[in-house]
């Protein structure tokens, strides 16, 4: 990671303001009256803290500019929570928090890489409902955030969509009395819908073995595609239930099958 660069995320580094202790305290009293322009210096004032900081990190492969702009991230989540009555410096309350969104970029950044603009979009939108949210004391809407940043709420939404970390079918959601639903339970299936493929494999013949209600809960969850939710409440039985239920018919269809 090159770490000598004049410029970073067009920011010249060589010319980055440092602003004086007397400074920092009246541009900070400013910002809390809600000066945006004081913000805006004292945010430009520390950039070299988050420089700083950044150069930790040289070993992690990752872009100096992605690591600067989360940093500044880090920074400005610092400025909007600190706290002047309680007599500690902004910079040692600042570098934790700047570490750690670093630190959680790097944990949650995988290997399937998203382009610059679209990381830049998401981390505008994502800041933004923050600053927001803060403001209102509400979460904001797609367009109220598309409005806020001047982007397009389906470019937003695509680019947040983007930086998501993939997640398994098989990642537990909830548990109750040992029987554990996954998302893949919570998710219809609209493609297996037709029977053709029950009776190339005997499934039907299966099907007729098992009682009532487990036989109406295979047709509810793979011929009709409802998801154990949407199933437990039309027979009006739990989720949990309809889980064990499930399990219970497959592992009969799946002993019928194997004896064929």
């Amino acid at each position: 990671m090159a770490l000598f660069k004049v410029e970073i995320c067009g920011v010249n580094t060589s010319k980055l303001p440092l602003l004086k202790n007397a400074e920092k305290e009246v541009l900070f009293k400013r910002i809390q009256s809600g000066d945006k322009e004081a913000r805006e210096l004292y945010i430009k004032g520390n950039l070299r803290l988050v420089l700083s900081i950044i150069q930790r990190f040289s070993n992690s492969n990752e872009n100096v500019d992605d690591l600067f702009q989360i940093g500044c991230i880090g920074l400005m989540k610092a400025i909007d929570n600190f706290d002047l009555t309680q007599n500690v410096k902004f910079s040692t309350y600042a570098v934790p928090m700047i570490i750690g969104e670093i630190r959680r970029y790097l944990r949650d950044n995988n290997s399937i890489r998203v382009s610059r603009s679209l990381r830049d979009t998401a981390y505008k939108a994502i800041y933004a409902k923050e600053a927001l949210t803060k403001k209102n004391d509400k979460e904001p809407t797609v367009n109220e955030i598309a409005n806020e940043i001047g982007i397009n709420s389906k470019d937003i939404i695509f680019a947040l969509d983007a930086i998501q970390n993939p997640v398994s079918l098989f990642e537990p959601v909830y548990s109750e009395g040992g029987d554990t639903l996954f998302i893949m339970d919570q998710i219809s299936d609209k493609k297996n819908k037709e029977e053709n493929w029950v009776e190339e494999i005997s499934l039907k013949e299966a099907m007729e073995r098992l009682p009532d209600r487990e036989n109406n809960i295979i047709k509810l969850r793979f011929f009709q595609g409802k998801t154990q939710m949407e199933v437990a409440d039309e027979i009006h039985i739990s989720q949990a239930q309809v889980s064990r239920l499930e399990k219970s018919a497959l592992k009969n269809m799946k002993s019928y099958l194997s004896e064929k």
